[in-house]
């Protein structure tokens, strides 16, 4: 049958998938789902050469020319045949008031904009230019997460910066990358690449896969035994991953709760944005192999000895306490990364903020680390949201709560470029990202590699973290105190 002349070239309606649809839902009065971002350019840059780069290099991604449209069963995407670039693209004046500088003001514009709703009639992003911010501009970003996740938006922020590559045509083979940001990187030697991407697409179609996931959790035994109806026997490396599923899923579903602390309860709807600035990536690598630890463990080690500080001052026992973090975990080749989509699981990482001495903590996490390798828990709570993506919204909202009461926080390592990039002729000074906490968690923890540095950045709730500050303020000194204590090891003897 001929084509009607008056409808236009191309597809304009695209189904959502399962797991980006639960990641729409997700919106709650103290939580909205969007990934909340900022560039510190310098030199400044003009408004109408944001809006032409913008326009050339992210309108390349279909994604940001679509809206989201819902129905009884689901969302699809759908062409905006509305869209103007100045709807997203915003001029921002900055309120500077004589107690605060520049830095304050856009951390609470920042904080401002992470609970201000996009808008549903058009493609839910948004950029907002401060054409004039400590003698450069700062661009805010706002996407919400179904659109991509956390990888997918670094693959756009590529395109976007001078010299950045477009989006792979369809039909075309991506080229390989590096991965990501170090070699020793426990996620991506030991949780990426185990997994193999035909199961992580089963459990994106929701299907069988995520069903059985969902049943393992419920009945380990019975998903046990479904597996190997299904064939997993005839492998031994697939009966070794049915093991894995039982044993994890066993794991996830009865997670206890973590340590009570102040960081726990009812958030309320205002947030809290504060950042530090970057400490030299190679000292962190320095003290890693010093203690033969990753460069992550160094960093969560520094990250819990912080919110064990934030909570000390205000006199609270931390001793012999833990907290959990859900750390994203990427599961798609890094090379499919501009497809968008969400593709991640959740692995649930255990802070040790109750071990004083930095020494001691740290080598806790690294054991704590060990455990997590060859979990198959990020898969499967892949698989939740995938389910979860065909509920009801109650059911979604009492299934979704498995994460956020038995959790504190929402962490993430955000790998970037080890040189600093162009955007427009200036420079990309600093890369700012947080991602959105879910339910009732109330603080989001972030740890950014860029150009040489690794940087700290807290999102958190204001009810239950009033000033996010005093968490910064603590990551340097428990990074000083831990490359001091590393100095004073006796060397020679541990040598021999």
């Amino acid at each position: 049958m001929p084509q009607d002349q008056d409808q236009p070239a191309g597809p304009t309606h695209e189904r959502m998938s399962k797991v980006d649809t639960a990641w729409l839902r997700m919106d709650s009065p103290s939580n909205l789902m969007m990934i909340v971002g900022v560039w510190i350019i310098k030199p400044g840059v003009s408004y109408p050469a944001v809006c032409r780069r913008i326009e050339e290099r992210l309108l390349q991604y279909p994604r940001f020319g679509q809206r989201v449209q819902q129905d009884a069963s689901g969302a699809s995407w759908v062409t905006d045949t509305d869209f103007r670039i100045e709807r997203h693209v915003v001029r921002e004046t900055l309120s500077v008031t004589a107690q605060g500088g520049e830095q304050t003001a856009l951390q609470e514009r920042l904080a401002e904009l992470a609970m201000q709703s996009l808008d549903m009639n058009h493609p839910l992003w948004e950029f907002r230019l401060v054409e004039h911010y400590q003698g450069g501009s700062a661009l805010m970003a706002r996407l919400h997460h179904c659109i991509a996740d956390g990888l997918a938006l670094i693959a756009v922020t590529q395109s976007m910066v001078d010299g950045g590559s477009a989006p792979p045509r369809s039909g075309t083979q991506p080229a390989q990358g590096e991965g990501l940001e170090g070699a020793d990187d426990w996620i991506a030697d030991t949780l990426i690449r185990p997994l193999t991407d035909v199961l992580v697409k089963a459990l994106d179609a929701v299907g069988d896969g995520a069903v059985n996931a969902l049943e393992t959790l419920i009945d380990p035994q019975k998903g046990l035994e479904q597996g190997l109806e299904k064939g997993l026997a005839g492998s031994l490396d697939l009966a070794k991953m049915a093991y894995h599923v039982v044993r994890d899923a066993a794991a996830l579903a009865l997670m206890p709760d973590d340590s009570p602390t102040r960081l726990k309860g009812t958030p309320g709807t205002r947030k809290r944005v504060a950042w530090c600035q970057p400490i030299p990536l190679d000292d962190v690598k320095a003290v890693g192999r010093a203690l033969n630890c990753s460069i992550n463990d160094v960093l969560l080690s520094c990250v819990a000895g912080a919110l064990g500080g934030y909570l000390k001052s205000f006199g609270d026992d931390v001793a012999g306490k833990e907290i959990r973090a859900m750390v994203p975990v990427n599961l798609r080749p890094i090379e499919e990364a501009y497809q968008l989509g969400n593709r991640f699981g959740l692995a649930p990482v255990v802070l040790p903020i109750g071990i004083e001495n930095p020494i001691e903590r740290v080598f806790a996490v690294r054991a704590r680390m060990g455990e997590m390798k060859g979990s198959m828990q990020p898969l499967l709570a892949f698989a939740l949201l995938a389910v979860a993506g065909v509920l009801m919204k109650p059911a979604q909202d009492a299934l979704l709560t498995l994460f956020s009461k038995k959790t504190t926080a929402v962490m993430t390592n955000v790998p970037g470029p080890r040189e600093k990039l162009k955007f427009l002729g200036a420079t990309l000074e600093q890369n700012l990202v947080w991602v959105p906490q879910s339910g009732t968690v109330g603080l989001g923890v972030s740890i950014l590699s860029y150009g040489g540095g690794v940087q700290f950045g807290v999102i958190s709730d204001s009810t239950l973290c009033p000033d996010p500050q005093k968490i910064i303020d603590q990551f340097e000194p428990e990074f000083t105190k831990l490359t001091l204590l590393t100095l004073m090891l006796p060397w020679n003897e541990s040598a021999s």
